[in-house]
């Protein structure tokens, strides 16, 4: 007969912090994720719900379908002029991208999955109560900055699918009396207007709305909580190069042991960010994209269609238009994170002037060359960009907006000659 395990206090208060530290760092991502259905499942999953996930992607996929294609004939078959098909236009380019960072999360989940396992590896592997404490930081801050992303992506929702509706009301045409909806239905569909099809319509976009908004909440949380984590993770490897040469009490007694513990920790930050930046190199391309196509739309609505008796419409776009500001600012602020001090690519870099900074010259023989080997490595620029093509920092970002109050002009003047033509 096997006897039982007895845990201990010690060992129970252990895997007590290492959980609650986890949940710290990835938890409100979890949720996000398995929302959306696209939570990295492991091997131990069972097919049932596997099965279940993959039903979930298509309702998901139809949904998000349910929006597009109605207002995208819409558009193309029943609006003539240039100022209508533009406000048509960005709800379904926001569905686009939808479409696309959804179908990015699926295919890039063994990425997401090996980040989220490197995280809870790092939380495992902590000994140093210092090193704990910069880790927590860290993820507190992570934690709001997932919690901002999703309180800015909702209230846009919020305002879009439920504020202008009631404020809107039902609408009486001839006997018809509906509910009109937030995103415009061709006419080749069945006629929205009349029960019980403009209430089905009606809950299945709002349904759809949910989806959407969660696709780029998760997508932007996800990016914000991997570039803290391996920000922390740097401060934790500054903290080990200081104490190089003498030590401290969860360190080796052995310099060559904890050169290369120094070593492997570096290795391990680089590999990281490669594999977030390969994770989210083609969500951060979709999101930058299409939030700077959708900032100029949304300016040019808050301008044009702004009526001081009735603010309603106009601050919908606006708060849309915060939202999905602040969107394409946390995957630049992100992109930062990985550029400059206090940041990660300077704190990279400030490993290079710490290997170079210590007594370096006080180690014996061979050695000295594991310093050279830290600032050759240190050297290495490790940046996100969206798509390989654009590098996300707060001065790209600063370029967005000058790129959008110029794009509003254009649009403004497009609507301005639009209207002068139709009264010649």
């Amino acid at each position: 007969m096997t006897k039982p395990r007895i845990i201990s206090r010690s060992s129970l208060q252990k895997e007590n912090e290492y959980r609650r530290n986890i949940n710290l760092s990835i938890q409100l991502n979890r949720w996000t994720l398995k929302a959306m259905r696209v939570w990295p499942c492991s091997s131990e999953v069972s097919r049932l719900e596997k099965y279940f996930d993959a039903l979930m992607h298509v309702v998901y996929y139809f949904l998000i379908s349910c929006l597009f294609v109605p207002s995208f004939l819409y558009m193309l078959l029943d609006v003539h002029n240039t100022p209508g098909k533009l406000k048509v236009f960005g709800p379904l380019s926001f569905c686009v991208m939808a479409y696309l960072k959804y179908f990015s999360l699926a295919i890039h989940a063994d990425e997401i999955r090996e980040c989220f396992e490197r995280i809870e590896w790092d939380w495992k592997n902590k000994r140093y109560s210092k090193d704990t404490d910069i880790m927590v930081a860290d993820a507190i801050f992570g934690r709001r900055l997932v919690k901002i992303c999703i309180f800015f992506m909702y209230s846009g929702f919020a305002f879009y699918y439920i504020t202008l509706p009631i404020n809107r009301g039902k609408v009486t045409v001839g006997n018809v009396t509906f509910i009109p909806m937030v995103f415009p239905v061709s006419n080749l569909f069945p006629d929205v207007r009349h029960s019980p099809v403009n209430e089905i319509f009606f809950g299945i976009q709002f349904m759809g709305g949910i989806v959407i908004h969660g696709v780029a909440a998760t997508a932007c949380s996800l990016a914000a909580a991997f570039a803290v984590h391996a920000c922390g993770q740097v401060k934790v490897l500054i903290g080990w190069m200081d104490n190089l040469l003498e030590g401290r009490a969860d360190m080796s007694s052995s310099v060559d042991d904890r050169i290369s513990s120094i070593v492997s920790q570096h290795v391990r930050v680089l590999k990281f960010l490669s594999v977030t930046e390969e994770a989210l190199q083609s969500i951060s391309f979709v999101e930058f994209t299409g939030c700077t196509l959708n900032l100029c739309l949304l300016g040019y609505h808050v301008i044009k269609e702004w009526d001081p008796n009735d603010i309603t419409e106009s601050l919908t776009f606006f708060i849309l238009l915060i939202s999905l500001t602040f969107n394409i600012f946390i995957f630049c602020y992100i992109g930062e994170l990985v550029a400059k001090y206090k940041t990660l690519l300077l704190q990279c870099s400030k490993i290079g002037e710490v290997a170079y900074m210590i007594d370096w010259y006080k180690l014996q023989g061979s050695r000295k060359r594991s310093v050279v080997l830290m600032i050759a490595m240190a050297n290495t620029e490790t940046r996100l960009t969206a798509g390989n093509m654009v590098e996300l920092s707060l001065s790209t970002f600063g370029d967005v907006r000058i790129e959008h109050i110029t794009a509003i002009i254009k649009l403004t003047d497009l609507y301005e000659n639009s209207n002068c033509l139709l009264h010649a």
